[in-house]
């Protein structure tokens, strides 16, 4: 079921523009945009994790949805911690995460981890924007682990390049996941398991394409309804005539560990 023709252009576009951008839930897409699921269940398996962690840590937490989902699986180790950059989803996190016995420390996101070396024996992470493997190594103990689910290379490009037009392929490669491996080896972490997907994502009115990219900021840097009206007016259009528009996420898993110093 979707909205796609019931309403003007004029009243989907305010609408996607109107609803909130907070936090890291997605159930507002329900009906307006779908996205396929990597085949390793992230969530389920951070909670695996968690049961054997005794001192976790979970960067770029958002609003804390992931991480409050696996721990609805999985008792919070004794000391658990998540960090995040800015301010309304450190507050929706902090509501979220602390019956659960999580402290949410607001730190922008490329500044050094306000933790002691060698504190956690798991750190976590869903879509960092930019892994800063040296401080995951840093502050991860001797044997601990790093588990993370990445932004691949030209991801939703489809969309992006409906609105910017071509991008040169270097555009993301820093999201590739060799080159993350490399940086997580230069760091002193091992690669345990790494594995990508591509996902097939639907939008199903225009509404949605507003709301997505007012979320995730990246996309389309500076990204406003004004700015674009004419590029939204004619994906509307495409939609109307053609049916739901289709672009594809990249995803990686990552799992790195620090070995273990030698005696």
């Amino acid at each position: 079921m979707t909205t796609q023709g019931t309403h003007t252009f004029e009243d989907l576009v305010a609408e996607g523009a109107a609803v909130p951008t907070d936090g890291w839930d997605f159930s507002w897409f329900e009906g307006r945009a779908t996205e396929a699921r990597p085949s390793w269940g992230y969530a389920r398996s951070l909670a695996v994790r968690l049961t054997q962690a005794t001192a976790s840590l979970d960067l770029q937490t958002g609003g804390g949805e992931v991480l409050a989902f696996a721990l609805d699986q999985a008792a919070a180790p004794l000391l658990a911690a998540a960090t995040e950059g800015w301010p309304p989803n450190v507050a929706k996190a902090t509501t979220l995460l602390r019956p659960h016995g999580i402290v949410v420390v607001a730190t922008p996101e490329d500044a050094p981890l306000p933790f002691a070396d060698a504190t956690f024996d798991l750190v976590s992470s869903r879509h960092p924007v930019e892994p800063q493997w040296a401080e995951i190594a840093r502050v991860l103990q001797p044997g601990g682990t790093y588990f993370g689910q990445h932004v691949g290379p030209r991801s939703v490009f489809e969309l992006v390049e409906h609105f910017l037009g071509p991008q040169p392929p270097e555009q993301s490669s820093d999201r590739h996941p060799d080159r993350e491996r490399a940086a997580a080896e230069a760091a002193g972490l091992e690669i345990v398991d790494l594995r990508a997907e591509r996902l097939r994502i639907e939008f199903h009115d225009i509404a949605a394409v507003v709301h997505f990219l007012r979320k995730v900021v990246w996309m389309v840097p500076g990204f406003t309804v004004e700015q674009y009206e004419p590029q939204l007016r004619s994906l509307h259009e495409r939609m109307e005539s053609e049916g739901p528009f289709v672009a594809h996420s990249s995803r990686h898993l990552v799992e790195a560990r620090k070995p273990t110093k030698l005696s």
